[in-house]
């Protein structure tokens, strides 16, 4: 019988770090919503639309879908309105803490990550789902960082991630409203710049 422990030990460690990356990015993003001052929640943003408290209230009401669509096998139609409009209450530092927490639990338990997840655009793989929801909160965190004028370089490695995950589907994000139009990628940009440009960012 052949050994396929090490295939195994191969997808655990893609896994893992996967894992990491998403914790990581919700660990910068929650730094930025703690630093976020009183009076600055109504402040504009790099997205046109939002406020801080906007800002905010997107990122956090994404992670509020992930455990009943990624523990509970949920569909879109479920959860229906449950996380529509403000999230976030009186008590929006406490709301991401919770939701954070939660949506990562839900990602890191055995198997989730293989599970196929029933989202509005149709079925992926949890690990797909993860992904794209790290990716997204890395760009959000330079966006709430500008908003409340934090430092807005961003890790290395988040960076390099969310642009591997970005790249392929940079132009179908703008058309579904996520994100803006890509920017012409100066010659010789870093890795940050590029992937603010692929969604409509000039660092």
């Amino acid at each position: 019988m052949p050994d396929t422990t090490g295939g195994d030990a191969g997808a655990d460690a893609v896994a893992s770090a996967l894992l990491e990356r998403h914790a990581e990015a919700l660990r910068l993003f929650g730094e930025r919503v703690r630093a976020v001052g009183d009076g600055q929640w109504g402040a504009p943003t790099p997205c046109t639309e939002w406020t801080v408290r906007d800002l905010v209230n997107h990122v956090a009401g994404e992670l509020l879908w992930i455990p009943p669509m990624v523990t509970e096998g949920r569909t879109v139609e479920d959860v229906g309105e449950a996380f529509s409009g403000d999230v976030l209450g009186e008590d929006p530092v406490g709301v991401w803490e919770r939701a954070s927490g939660a949506a990562h639990a839900a990602f890191a338990v055995p198997g989730a990550l293989d599970r196929a997840v029933r989202l509005s655009y149709g079925p992926a793989l949890g690990r797909a789902y993860c992904a794209e929801l790290t990716a997204d909160c890395v760009v959000h965190a330079w966006d709430l960082s500008r908003g409340i004028g934090a430092e807005d370089r961003l890790p290395d490695g988040l960076v390099e991630f969310a642009l591997k995950e970005v790249m392929p589907y940079a132009d179908g994000l703008a058309a579904g409203g996520l994100f803006a139009a890509p920017l012409e990628v100066p010659a010789g940009a870093d890795a940050q710049t590029r992937l603010l440009a692929l969604v409509g960012r000039r660092g």
